[in-house]
């Protein structure tokens, strides 16, 4: 069975440890509405995906 040399301390664990952290979403506003999009995504609201209508809504009630 595998045994380690020696044991890492908190410490030393924890400094290791220090740069994984959650970086925050990549929001850009919508070139036709103008709403907070994530990139690469449809806008929810208007429906448009880089300026060009991707989701026709039936009724503009939505």
């Amino acid at each position: 069975m595998a045994h380690p040399k020696s044991r890492i301390s908190k410490q030393r664990k924890r400094k290791r440890r220090t740069h994984y952290k959650a970086e925050a979403p990549n929001v850009m506003s919508c070139s036709n509405c103008g709403n907070p999009v994530l990139r690469h995504h449809i806008c929810d609201e208007c429906g448009h995906y880089r300026g060009k209508p991707v989701i026709v809504y039936e009724d503009d009630d939505y």
